[in-house]
């Protein structure tokens, strides 16, 4: 990778984990500067302006998912990676709460880490492509949804989520097509993550007293339709 590729702060606790990633992160070609707590994060953060933060919260407990909050404050577009311990409804809840995009499980796997943030950092398409369904317009190169005229931002995994399902307008999608086209093999054949991010997406989409488009198919998943 060239010099000109984004930075990654990391926000660790843990020694061994952060001095790990660090050096995968680096040997990966990206510029990396790690914060050993939070008090340590937040002028990091506003003097480099990281294009993606990886925040240790298997470690620094809810203290991890407060900076993710105050990270993500004002809408601040900037990628939010957390590391977790437990993969329960209650630990994806808090994720998406602390406005993180995304999560890795605790032990650190490396190859799958360093898919998962080139992935994320890698350079968006300079041509304007949009999805549309009804009065709904996701931006693929913004990586935001409109709805008459209402800009609305979305975490990594909300698009994704999204963009699958306005790919297939009025196609029912089970659970398993959503957990394999979205989650591919992190998740591990659970689906009430699922439930989680459709809860999200609606709040987001429906604010201001839209319609629902996002309709739940009972037993079997989800549908992109009017009614």
């Amino acid at each position: 990778m060239s010099m000109s590729q984004p930075s990654v702060l990391v926000i660790a606790n843990d020694p061994e984990l952060s001095q790990t990633v660090n050096l995968d992160l680096t040997n990966a070609g990206y510029t990396v500067t790690v914060a050993s707590n939070t008090d340590q994060a937040k002028p990091q953060f506003e003097e480099l302006q990281p294009a993606l933060v990886v925040i240790d919260q298997a470690h620094l407990g809810e203290e991890g998912l407060t900076v993710s909050r105050q990270l993500r404050g004002h809408n601040n577009p900037v990628l939010i990676v957390l590391f977790m311990k437990e993969d329960t409804l209650e630990d994806r809840t808090a994720c998406l709460e602390a406005g993180a995009d995304d999560y890795m499980l605790l032990p650190y796997q490396r190859d799958r880490f360093l898919e998962l943030v080139q992935l994320y950092l890698q350079p968006a398409t300079t041509v304007p492509e949009q999805l549309q369904f009804s009065d709904l317009v996701l931006d693929l190169s913004h990586r935001c949804a409109n709805r008459n005229g209402r800009k609305i931002e979305l975490t990594v995994k909300e698009f994704e989520l999204l963009k699958y399902l306005m790919s297939h307008p009025g196609e029912v999608l089970t659970r398993e097509q959503i957990l394999d086209n979205v989650w591919e093999d992190n998740h591990g054949g659970e689906s009430n993550v699922i439930e989680v991010y459709i809860r999200y997406l609606r709040l987001k989409i429906e604010q201001g007293g839209y319609k629902r488009l996002i309709q739940t198919v009972r037993g079997v998943g989800y549908v992109l339709r009017e009614s």
